[in-house]
């Protein structure tokens, strides 16, 4: 997948983070019967029961106007050239470039109207990968990373796969809940290998066996000086793992998409994001618990409506509609929650840029996209004001979205971790569980 480079200067492989090590947290594990009790009590919505989870993330700030949140009656420079079309939900309209995505929008449910103040790629990628405010003392953890902590899967299949890069580590919580990433994407009808799972060259699953024998017979004379050093206890965890899942065929036919079936492939696009989906696809479906992956190329500040058009567009409608209709097909929908989102909006006044113009940089409204486990597809939460400048009514924020992401993985959004200093943090320090995503 081409590593798109935003106007900041900056490409996507740089934000990639280890984390802060050391913290030691200890944290509750998922919902508590009380946390449940008093949500009964309340009447509030019940914790989702999604085991897996998918993050979609469009790298560059797709514009909102341009997509999910069409203004037809706007002025001219605001509304731009494309047009709005009906979907197969009554009363919802999305861009003329989203067909496929109109034809299946009773499955994902749109938010308009989320709001925030971060406009630099950087610290606003930051804010949507972990659902807080970033602070300059402290780095909370990706979704991925804590999924990978609260519903740690079997030793043989990654828990975490970022395809083909990571945006946002694993934050206090360690190295060892950081991502397994491709490094690459996946092409069509071609066998996908991953360095670290597939064997190299003609090495033989008793020679990695071997090896693995005499590295851990060095581990125990080096016991004494690891049994304190996070960052080594995390690197010997992934060791271990990639240990197991070298010598596990069910980890390498996981990621050989080559085996899904024509009827399967032909629902997805040939660019390396649809793929990217067809592979998320068959990662849950042989459960990894969290795939998180990536669409760049979002950031046009010049000549947005060409490169939407004819880049971006046709390949979010063509993976995105792909992925939700084989969950559906799969029995998988249900427990599997997705995750689209941007880092923040873009302009609704067109600029004079360039010929046909661009957007820039906009937080205060954007669009975000849930589906799957408890989400209720078919609806639109949240609304955007006539030009789309900012919230109607009060706006979602980023911290709400993400309480509801894992609200509906089943995990307290309001859990805390302990730092080995006594300071509690809080999963997500603000924000709390859309109500209406969910009923």
């Amino acid at each position: 997948m081409k590593l798109h480079r935003t106007c900041d200067g900056v490409l996507r492989r740089d934000f990639l983070r280890t984390g802060t090590l050391g913290l030691g947290a200890v944290a509750l594990q998922g919902i508590s019967l009380p946390t449940i009790l008093r949500a009964e009590a309340a009447g509030k919505v019940l914790p989702g029961k999604a085991t897996r989870a998918i993050f979609i993330e469009l790298n560059g700030g797709p514009s909102h106007i341009d997509t999910f949140d069409p203004k037809p009656n706007a002025p001219n420079e605001i509304r731009g050239s494309f047009q709005p079309i009906s979907t197969n939900v009554s009363g919802v309209q999305i861009s003329e470039h989203l067909p496929k995505l109109a034809k299946v929008a009773d499955k994902y449910a749109i938010l308009r109207g989320v709001s925030h103040t971060l406009a630099a790629h950087q610290l606003g990628r930051e804010y949507i990968n972990c659902g807080t405010r970033p602070i300059p003392s402290l780095e909370y953890p990706s979704y991925g990373a804590v999924m990978t902590r609260e519903r740690p899967g079997d030793v043989d299949i990654p828990n975490h796969v970022a395809i083909p890069k990571a945006s946002h580590g694993a934050g206090f919580l360690g190295i060892q809940h950081a991502a397994l990433e491709t490094k690459a994407t996946p092409a069509p009808n071609k066998p996908f290998s991953v360095r670290g799972i597939s064997l190299p060259g003609n090495v033989s699953v008793d020679e990695v066996t071997r090896r693995q024998s005499l590295l851990r017979k060095l581990d125990r004379r080096f016991a004494a000086i690891e049994k304190n050093d996070a960052l080594l206890q995390g690197l010997d965890r992934f060791g271990e793992q990639a240990y197991a899942m070298i010598t596990s065929s069910r980890a390498r036919q996981a990621f050989d998409i080559s085996q899904e079936p024509e009827s399967m492939r032909n629902q997805f696009g040939e660019d390396s994001f649809s793929q990217s989906c067809l592979l998320a696809l068959r990662l849950v479906e042989s459960d990894v618990r969290f795939v998180s992956l990536q669409l760049g190329g979002w950031d046009t500040h010049q000549d947005n409506f060409t490169k939407l058009q004819d880049q971006q567009l046709p390949k979010l409608d063509a993976g995105l509609s792909g992925l939700l209709v084989g969950l559906e097909q799969r029995g998988l929908l249900e427990s599997t929650a997705v995750f689209v989102s941007g880092e923040f909006g873009r302009t609704p006044k067109i600029n004079d840029r360039s010929a046909e113009g661009g957007r820039d940089h906009y937080p205060r409204c954007m669009f975000m996209l849930m589906a799957g486990g408890s989400v209720r597809g078919g609806q639109v939460i949240g609304e955007s004001d006539d030009t789309a400048a900012g919230p109607r009514h009060e706006g979602i924020t980023p911290d709400d979205v993400a309480a509801s992401f894992y609200w509906n993985l089943g995990i307290d959004p309001t859990m805390e971790f302990e730092s080995d200093t006594g300071r509690p943090i809080t999963l997500v320090r603000d924000g709390q569980p859309i109500r209406s995503l969910f009923s």
